[in-house]
């Protein structure tokens, strides 16, 4: 019986209203009790947005946790420590971070930005589901990772080669 705490996990974005919420919501969901996903951006928009929620309801993830948030919550002394720490955007990956407590493995494992799709509900929503997708496909990769019996290093660098744009499915 595994007596570990779960792996904080926290995914990054310049908003935090929609690919690293439904990172949160995912790596939470599918982690199997492995797993406690967090989310923040650089500059949050205040709130997530209605098509990340849609996507995000079905996974029986608790919706009161949901809320758009400022990286600074995570760089406290008093924080919970991150094991590792993911970029979804481009813009994010290329910010200056703050000092992150413990040491947490990083990478990049970027998306397109469904919130930027003009046009109708349809096609907002279809660009969500396509994100949506790419991300669940991303995160059942690194939930199945034996990160319990692999070095520090191997670890880091399974997860740089999940963000590889040659394994979206």
């Amino acid at each position: 019986m595994n007596t570990r705490k779960p792996y904080n996990v926290l995914f990054l974005c310049t908003g935090n209203s929609a690919r690293s919420v439904m990172s949160e919501a995912l790596v939470t969901t599918l982690g199997g009790g492995r797993f406690k996903g967090f989310s923040a951006g650089s500059h949050p928009t205040g709130r997530v947005n209605p098509f990340a929620i849609e996507m995000i309801a079905p996974t029986g993830y608790d919706m009161s946790l949901l809320r758009s948030k400022s990286w600074d919550e995570f760089a406290t002394a008093d924080a919970e420590t991150m094991d590792f720490i993911i970029t979804v955007c481009d813009n994010a990956a290329g910010e200056t971070c703050p000092y992150w407590p413990g040491h947490p493995a990083t990478a990049h494992w970027g998306y397109e930005d469904p919130a930027a799709v003009e046009g109708s509900d349809g096609e907002k929503r279809d660009a969500f589901k396509k994100v949506f997708q790419q991300i669940e496909s991303r995160i059942r990769r690194f939930v199945a990772l034996p990160i319990e019996t692999l070095r520090a290093e191997d670890v880091a660098a399974q997860i740089r080669a999940i963000g590889e744009p040659t394994v979206i499915a």
